[in-house]
């Protein structure tokens, strides 16, 4: 079932003509976007991130403005070592890259008040798209799971939203996932549980992430 909010989103756009803001933003956000989101990586050190230790992991490395993970055995990670990212109503963005290899390069791990939930991008050999875990099913599994053609060395840019029951996720200015969450279980596969808090992922594959910000909701996108 999907949210209500986009489904009265898109209602409202059709009634006035006008088009919607690309990841669902309201003009208001637009105009005070830059001063909302809040910068997670500097763009030149892995201050304030860490390697996963999944063990077999590649090397994790700063090249040109990205964090790039390479290509594991199975898994390569990074994630984010301090304890301020929120846990509820946000909106967390960034851009990730394949750089080499046919599975997930940037499947992003997140909070969901206590517990988490990863966005798959990528899986499955390439192409799958949704979230793991929804009552115990995966992205391969549940209803988020879409289809999608990822192209090597080509920047998407993603973004997820977290409300109390509603969880929606954009690549470039496409919906991809809005999932109402309403008395679900979410949860992650074990394998991606060394990205928690916040996290991302490649799975054989070279991969590669920039410009990760974050930001709280107005109390409004709240409702």
């Amino acid at each position: 079932m999907r949210c209500l909010r986009g489904v009265a989103f898109l209602a409202l756009a059709a009634l006035t003509g006008e088009a919607p803001f690309a990841f669902g933003q309201s003009k208001k956000d637009s105009k005070e976007d830059k001063a909302q989101w809040k910068t997670l990586f500097d763009g030149k050190t892995l201050k304030g991130w860490k390697s996963a230790n999944f063990g077999g992991e590649g090397d994790v490395h700063v090249k040109d403005g990205a964090i790039v993970m390479e290509r594991g055995s199975n898994m390569t990670g990074v994630t984010y070592a301090k304890d301020d990212f929120p846990k509820m109503d946000y909106e967390v963005t960034l851009e990730a890259k394949k750089l080499k290899g046919f599975d997930f390069f940037g499947t992003t791990t997140f909070p969901v008040g206590d517990t988490h939930c990863s966005l798959v991008v990528g899986g499955w050999g390439g192409t799958v798209v949704g979230l793991s875990s929804i009552d115990g099913r995966d992205a391969s599994e549940n209803d988020t799971s879409t289809l999608k053609e990822f192209k090597h060395d080509q920047w998407y840019r993603v973004r997820i939203r977290v409300t109390k029951d509603c969880i929606q996720a954009w690549i470039d200015d496409k919906e991809a996932v809005d999932a109402d969450t309403k008395g679900k279980k979410i949860s992650i596969r074990v394998e991606c549980d060394l990205c928690r808090p916040f996290g991302v992922a490649t799975y054989s594959t070279v991969g590669a992430v920039r410009d990760i910000r974050v930001r709280s909701l107005t109390a409004d996108e709240k409702k």
